[in-house]
């Protein structure tokens, strides 16, 4: 007994053990405190450290304006089109950013861009929904754009007859989200990307700009609606506005870098390059041609095809010719009309596959004819369409998808 008395005389701590016998309990307490102490220390520690540190405290490239750099924005940059213009643009010495959610565009041509553009300053990468306001809010107050260029939007026609609502949030309400964070943040140019199937299906060919705005299915709709909004705020602002309605949109980067990979579960309702070339390599059995009895010279749809590297000069070319207070608006296409069965042969030549066609019905929302007439864009922007012949650009984008099977899986 009298070790254990002795014990609490020092003033140690004991606990009971099993039998009546007491131990001796270790100082619990200040240990804790101690390692408390230590972990406040290093979390304070690395606080100051990252206060400290140049991304912390010093605006990025991105985040300020640099006289002589024009910093774009380019929504859906990771998709076909928006890709192959944030490549031009890149090429041109522009800065971008690119933005996307990556529903529909491709991580890969992301990393194809910044293996081709690796410098600091040149180009970033923002991964966000346009529909999340706060967020885009966010990216426009954290960078010092001069120029939107805004690809972003869900495009498949027949898509859109089946989930019209989803083509309104997406196109109509997104560009709304879009164009008032432009407005806020006192943006100086707005490229919008918009496309022939405003018109609908017009009397008389070819498509002029002043042709009237008469959409038959809910893409077309929803860009007429999101070019009012634009048109609208630009009464009373001096920004600069270029809009380009464009027409069917074929080929690829011809060095190979870029090309069009959509995601396989929206292949059905994709572009009938797409179709044709997952026909050569066996993906599908065959091509499906929905339409024969249109009132066209072999019974089947007339589009105009205007390959993607002449539509991304279009565009540049509207962004350098931009003026404030003023709006351009433009169709893009080559001015010729090649029907379906046309195109079709063309696949064929270009891939040296003989695909099998099965001639379907026609899809709801599809219009007979349409093709551009041009004249407007080469008189005030002094440009054309150079990739004209439609084996050649088909052979292009079939070289990529060749190389590419997988799409940008396979690099």
């Amino acid at each position: 007994m009298l070790s254990f008395s002795r014990a609490r005389s020092q003033g140690r701590n004991t606990r009971p053990l099993g039998g009546g016998m007491e131990y001796l309990e270790p100082k619990r307490k200040s240990n804790v405190m101690g390692k408390l102490i230590l972990v406040v220390s290093l979390t304070a520690l690395c606080i100051i450290m990252l206060k400290h540190a140049p991304s912390f405290t010093s605006p990025t490239a991105f985040s300020r304006s640099e006289e002589g750099v024009t910093h774009v924005l380019v929504t859906g940059g990771a998709g076909y089109i928006g890709s192959h213009a944030a490549l031009r643009l890149l090429k041109d010495s522009y800065r971008v950013t690119i933005v996307d959610n990556l529903s529909r565009g491709n991580l890969g041509a992301v990393k194809v861009l910044q293996g081709l553009f690796p410098e600091p300053g040149r180009l970033q990468f923002i991964y966000a929904d346009l529909g999340d306001a706060k967020a885009v809010d966010k990216i426009f107050s954290e960078n010092a754009f001069d120029a939107v260029m805004h690809f972003a939007a869900v495009a498949y026609v027949g898509e859109s007859t089946l989930d019209p609502l989803k083509y309104y949030h997406n196109i109509t309400s997104n560009t709304l989200v879009v164009l008032e964070a432009v407005a806020r943040h006192k943006v100086k140019k707005l490229i919008y990307s918009s496309t022939c199937a405003t018109y609908g299906e017009p009397d008389k060919m070819p498509i002029v700009e002043v042709t009237p705005q008469v959409p038959i299915n809910p893409y077309g709709k929803a860009k007429k609606m999101a070019e009012d909004m634009i048109l609208d705020f630009s009464k009373n602002s001096d920004m600069a506005v270029m809009i380009l309605r464009y027409f069917n949109v074929i080929g690829s980067d011809p060095e190979g870098r870029l090309g069009e990979a959509p995601k396989p579960e929206l292949r059905e309702h994709g572009r009938i390059s797409g179709a044709c070339f997952d026909a050569a390599r066996g993906v599908i059995p065959g091509l499906q041609v929905k339409g024969t009895d249109y009132k066209t010279g072999d019974g089947t749809c007339v589009r105009d095809y205007i390959d993607v590297t002449d539509l991304v000069d279009a565009h540049v070319k509207a962004l350098e010719k931009a003026k404030p207070r003023n709006v351009g608006i433009y169709n893009v296409g080559t001015g010729k009309g090649r029907s379906v069965k046309e195109f079709v042969e063309a696949c064929k030549k270009a891939t040296g596959v003989d695909i099998k066609v099965d001639f379907l019905p026609r899809r709801p929302g599809d219009y007979a004819e349409v093709y551009s007439d041009p004249a407007k864009i080469l008189r005030d922007l002094n440009w054309s369409a150079r990739y004209t012949n439609l084996q050649e650009s088909l052979e292009v984008a079939w070289k990529w998808q060749k190389t590419h099977p997988h799409g940008y899986a396979s690099s």
